[in-house]
């Protein structure tokens, strides 16, 4: 049985035990919060402010990069310069624009959307979701709703929009309790955010932020979008058979058999019909011009003296076609999904793939406002060197502490998972972080790539139990079709042990793969950082 709710759908404040109680708390701190947008904006005011005051005492700690490496002062000392000064109000005019269009992941994501743009209004990506969850026995439909999720996270409203209400329709027409099928696609969808078999939008965005964190410690270290590939690749097979497990043992048998009665009146309206013949054919066709770019590509650099490998070494690390990821992510969603909507009739000529590029571009507008404040905070901060202010000192403290070795990701995760339950987008979250933590972990003598893996996975667990989640409201509506009179607290005590399971056992296995087994979690991702 579901924990009761005494009151309705309206209601956000699950009554019960003391979980219920903290779970009402965090909903209640994340609500005070101010919009994502307001809060770069006071973030960067106030570092302007704390500038001054520790630029007026001459905070400073001692450079520890080595002497000669480049941008250290020869006084090896690291001062807190002050934004509130003549010089730093000229910087700050003068960079505003600069700050904005030189922001690592805009046009990265930008660039990698419009190709998953024109797969996704072909037709081509809705089309794989429901071949998945629909083809599938039996038997392995719930690991395959998990994994169907995951892969959904490419284009993420796809998986919320289309995935999660169709998992809890094909569940209900075998018998099975909808919500376990809703709760089994979210945790996909939401909970396995981070993971896929193919790099995304998300892969670009995180990789531009942590370079630029990662410059406050190396200023020419590069950190591009493959390099968490390896180890997310590994993490969509976990996640989909931990996701899995908690449905089936411990959701389902806690759901009990489902009553239609609590349905809403119009839950038999509902209808989602399997892939057409025609569907079938486009997406047959879809996947021979995927292969036929793969082919293409590989020809650049599987070959030793393929043109896109490294011009020096002959090596696919550091070579131009890592360098150059979001180009290809872009021609492998492009053209597939042309040739889909082409053999669907969902493409006919250019102005159907400009009309679903443009529409893709619109829905941007608030990513895109996001993006010039946070851009503002990250460049502040830089110039301020707070950051590395506060990485050198809080190096220090895990030392004293004897927290230098790998558990230290231990809490680094577990307080990723706390932070993403109030402030829930990847981007904002990592854009406020990264600037700490990846030099702090850095100076210690870890890899920016290995810091970025362990940050992904507190950013993904605690999604599918965080109301500050912004499709948190519209997982909620789906699920009151099938139970009217459910709350916001049956939601998050439905979906909580998908994140309990998650942190816990993806933890092991970033722990297994990386330092047990001694594994890269990308192409030329290094574990370690010296410097």
């Amino acid at each position: 049985m579901l924990v009761e709710e005494t009151e309705k759908q309206t209601s956000v404040e699950p009554k019960g035990g003391w979980f219920s109680r903290f779970l009402a708390t965090v909903e209640w701190l994340g609500n005070l919060l101010p919009h994502p947008i307001t809060l770069f904006a006071i973030l960067a005011f106030t570092i302007v402010i704390i500038s001054g005051i520790l630029g007026y005492f001459d905070v400073a700690v001692a450079d520890p990069r080595p002497i000669g490496a480049k941008g250290r002062d020869p006084d090896g000392m690291i001062e807190v310069i002050s934004l509130m000064s003549a010089e730093g109000l000229q910087r700050i005019v003068t960079g505003l624009v600069t700050n904005f269009t030189g922001f690592a992941p805009l046009g990265t994501v930008l660039v990698a959307l419009l190709g998953v743009s024109i797969a996704e209004h072909s037709g081509l990506l809705q089309t794989i979701m429901r071949s998945l969850v629909m083809n599938a026995s039996k038997r392995m439909v719930t690991v395959t709703v998990v994994f169907a999720g995951i892969l959904s996270n490419t284009a993420s409203e796809l998986g919320y929009v289309v995935l999660i209400p169709l998992a809890a329709m094909i569940f209900h027409s075998l018998g099975r309790h909808p919500l376990a099928g809703l709760a089994a696609a979210f945790a996909g969808v939401s909970g396995g955010y981070s993971a896929n078999l193919l790099l995304g939008t998300v892969d670009p965005l995180l990789s531009g932020i942590t370079e630029s964190a990662a410059h406050m410690i190396a200023p020419d270290y590069t950190v591009g979008p493959e390099v968490n590939w390896y180890f997310m690749f590994l993490s969509t097979f976990a996640v989909a058979i931990m996701g899995a497990f908690v449905t089936e043992k411990i959701v389902e048998p806690r759901l009990g058999s489902y009553d239609e009665s609590g349905a809403a009146d119009d839950l038999q309206k509902q209808d989602m019909h399997p892939p057409t013949k025609q569907e079938k054919k486009a997406m047959r066709m879809a996947g021979l011009a995927f292969l036929a770019v793969v082919g293409v590509l590989a020809l650049t650099i599987v070959p030793e003296n393929g043109i896109l490998r490294h011009p020096e070494t002959g090596a696919v690390a550091g070579s131009p076609f890592l360098k150059g990821i979001v180009a290809f992510i872009f021609i492998t969603f492009a053209i597939p999904g042309f040739v889909y909507g082409k053999f669907a009739g969902t493409m006919k000529n250019d102005k159907d793939v400009i009309n679903a590029m443009s529409k893709s571009m619109g829905t941007m507008g608030l990513y895109i406002t996001l993006v010039f404040f946070a851009a503002q905070f990250v460049a502040f901060f830089k110039w301020t060197n707070l950051g590395t202010v506060l990485a050198v000192k809080g190096a220090t403290l895990l030392q004293t502490l004897g927290l230098d070795g790998p558990e230290v990701f231990i809490l680094f995760i577990i307080m990723c998972g706390i932070v993403n339950l109030s402030l829930g987008s990847a981007s904002a979250q990592w854009a406020v972080t990264a600037p700490i933590f990846v030099p702090m972990l850095m100076l210690i003598g870890f890899a920016p790539e290995v810091i970025q893996a362990a940050y992904r996975i507190g950013d993904s667990v605690t999604n599918v139990i965080s109301p500050m989640m912004s499709y948190f409201g519209l997982i909620l509506a789906v699920a009151a079709r099938y139970q009217k009179d459910l709350g916001m607290g049956t939601l998050i005590a439905l979906m909580l042990p998908y994140s309990m399971v998650f942190v816990a056992g993806w933890t092991v296995l970033f722990y297994v793969w990386v330092f047990l087994l001694g594994m890269p979690v990308g192409p030329g991702a290094a574990t370690y950082f010296v410097q």
